[in-house]
């Protein structure tokens, strides 16, 4: 019993301290947003990694880099409307 309680600590411990690593009340869209803007990051922070993708795009690295960092504001979309929250209408300009 001692070592499922000392498990389960550890494992809170490391959820604390890793935001990515969720935790029981993580919902998939935050999940799947920690994934999209992890994998972001590293692109844009390995040369190598942007250059290949940037060829493969036939875009300069600099557009890719800009594209990725934008993207990470919201990479998976407008998080949805929580339980009893009316959602959020979508207003468009122009």
């Amino acid at each position: 019993m001692a070592d499922k309680l000392r498990t389960q600590q550890e494992l809170e411990r490391l959820q604390a301290k890793y935001v990515g690593t969720g935790h029981p009340d993580t919902t998939s869209w935050e999940w799947r947003t920690n994934i999209s803007r992890d994998t972001y990051s590293s692109i844009v922070g390995h040369p190598p990694h942007l250059a290949y993708i940037s060829l493969a795009q036939n875009e300069p690295a600099a557009k890719v880099r800009a594209q990725l960092i934008r993207k990470m504001v919201q990479p998976c979309g407008p998080p949805p409307p929580r339980e009893g929250e009316e959602p959020i209408a979508q207003h468009r300009s122009g």
